[in-house]
């Protein structure tokens, strides 16, 4: 058995917790607070040529005002298969057709919407502490499979104590995370 063997990868599991964080940071994009942003769309893919395609790459989309998102879209042929696209997404806005622009005004949220949606915010969050805590496990296979190669008591708990504090720093960044959304959420 050799040295390596018995190191574990630190690195490679914290690019894995942060990986987590950037794709909760994604969800946390498509969540609309009651401004218009771009990147609510991103989660919405329109049926093009054949094969699921995310809306940017058919059109641009712009944003004009804080109330309202534009697309652009570059086939006129596709007009149609991204205003029902838009309507299916559960993003709760209703498109307007100006020729092969389409307009998505940003309705105010209601209270109700509000906590729904913070709501789900949670359920995202609790999706990252999962992947974060899987993570953690992966971790800690490594570190038993570590001591049975040799690794010493006193190594197997200091690898395990700094895989614990990586956890614990990832989880706290995905609480961070979700209550600055939630606070954006309920924002009036």
């Amino acid at each position: 058995m050799s040295e390596d063997d018995l190191e574990i990868d630190l690195d490679d599991l914290e690019r894995r917790m942060d990986g987590a964080l950037g794709s909760l940071r994604t969800e946390f994009a498509s969540l609309r607070t009651g401004r218009a942003a771009a990147s609510m769309l991103d989660p919405v893919m329109v049926e093009a040529y054949g094969q699921k395609t995310p809306i940017n790459q058919v059109g641009t989309v712009n944003v004009p005002e804080s109330r309202m998102v534009t697309i652009n879209v570059w086939d006129k042929s596709m007009v149609g298969k991204v205003e029902k696209a838009i309507r299916e997404s559960g993003l709760g806005i209703n498109p307007q057709l100006n020729g092969t622009i389409i307009m998505l005004p940003i309705p105010e949220l209601n209270e109700e919407r509000r906590r729904e949606l913070t709501k789900v915010a949670a359920q995202y969050s609790e999706s990252a502490r999962v992947a974060i805590r899987n993570v953690r496990r992966d971790g800690m296979d490594q570190i038993k499979k570590a001591k049975a190669a040799g690794m010493s008591e006193d190594d197997q708990k200091l690898w395990e104590s700094e895989v614990q504090d990586l956890t614990n720093k990832g989880i706290a960044k995905v609480d961070a995370a979700l209550e600055t959304k939630q606070a954006e959420i309920m924002q009036v």
